[in-house]
């Protein structure tokens, strides 16, 4: 599973058109760290400590897979990027854009260059007002208080106007909201489950993920496939019928969609490899009776990746019991899904070759890949 935390940042501005240079800090905080989730109201503050024009002051909450130490390489870079030139004194003065990182999660860090909580975050009021409005129970790791009562408590009498503008979510020129059902595809070590995942986390949806770990049969059949096959390709079917009809029964109304890392045709896809002709035969007709039954998705996103990717995946996440797969077994099932998508009528297939991207640590090829998959969606 993909590990993620939640970063509250502060963002500031007082110079030039302060309204932008927030959306574009948001929009570059999207890009480079993690899903915006949360995005407070603007409040215009009084300059603090010298004299200057007012501030707009806001916070959100990110989810990110970066460490606190990239996340912060990152925000200075963005502050670059926008325009902040160095200090020009020691105390406080003017800037285009101003991020701090306030909480890393329930963590804490006391490094060169690096405090986490922001030692000043509960004294200022700029911060914990719009923080507030994003996370009044988040409890101050340090102070064990959370931020509504930090709120209350706090001494800086400085009043804030809210804006009656809002900040955009970058996150939705992404639009997911179309689908009631998307799956998600593709060979073995494709990285469907890592895409799923993310999609999950990111987009507020209902995650159903392939229970391939409790097979029994799934080891004994790389050992000895002819003799385990069928047993195998069943075993899966039933276990595939009950969590679709299941997970797709059950409705969640705190979720926007569901996302999967299968569909349950993968079923007929592999037992054509990997079955004898007669025992293929009796396995489709078994396959039909079921499969008219169960909900199929509304979108369906095939990850290719090429043979050479998909071993080095493979190899990466080492499990035993798939350190010898074939090459020729990896283009078989690639074929078998090709032919399968290529002749679909029923719903919408988008075939999407990843096979140079790497979208689980580059989050550029993720947005690329989130593209993709809503293009012609909206």
């Amino acid at each position: 599973m993909i590990d993620q935390k939640t970063v509250y940042i502060a963002l500031g501005s007082n110079k030039g058109d302060k309204f932008k240079n927030l959306q574009l800090a948001v929009d570059a905080i999207f890009n480079q760290i993690g899903a915006v989730i949360s995005i407070a109201k603007v409040y215009q503050c009084k300059a603090i400590g010298f004299d200057g024009d007012d501030f707009l002051n806001t916070c959100i909450a990110v989810k990110t897979t970066l460490k606190p130490k990239k996340v912060l390489s990152k925000l200075l870079q963005i502050e670059k990027d926008l325009g902040r030139s160095p200090k020009q004194t020691n105390g406080y003065e003017s800037r285009i854009i101003d991020l701090d990182i306030i909480f890393y999660d329930e963590e804490q860090h006391d490094e060169k260059n690096l405090t986490i909580p922001h030692p000043e975050a509960h004294k200022r009021r700029f911060v914990l007002e719009p923080l507030h409005l994003i996370a009044s129970k988040f409890e101050h790791p340090t102070f064990n208080k959370t931020i509504e009562t930090l709120l209350e408590e706090c001494e800086d009498t400085n009043v804030l106007e809210p804006v009656k503008i809002w900040l955009k979510n970058p996150s939705k020129q992404f639009n997911f909201s179309s689908h009631n059902y998307i799956a998600i595809e593709g060979n073995i070590g494709a990285g469907k489950t890592s895409l799923a995942t993310q999609i999950a986390e990111d987009f507020n949806a209902k995650l159903v993920l392939e229970r391939f770990a409790d097979n029994p049969f799934l080891p004994k059949f790389y050992k000895e496939p002819q003799r385990y096959a069928f047993t195998l390709e069943m075993s899966f079917l039933a276990d595939r019928y009950q969590q679709i009809t299941d997970d797709l029964g059950q409705l969640d109304l705190f979720k926007d969609f569901i996302v999967s890392d299968y569909d349950v045709f993968k079923s007929l896809i592999f037992s054509k490899i990997t079955l004898q002709p007669d025992e293929f035969k009796l396995y489709r007709k078994l396959f039909y009776l079921m499969y008219k039954d169960i909900a199929k998705p509304d979108l369906y996103v095939y990850l290719y990746q090429n043979t050479e990717r998909l071993q080095a995946n493979i190899k990466k996440r080492g499990r035993k019991y798939e350190s010898e797969i074939a090459d020729d077994y990896l283009e078989k099932i690639n074929a078998g899904y090709l032919d399968f998508l290529k002749s679909q009528t029923e719903f919408n297939v988008k075939i999407i070759d990843i096979s140079d991207k790497d979208f689980v640590k580059n989050r550029a090829d993720y947005l690329w890949l989130l593209n993709q998959i809503c293009t012609n969606d909206a």
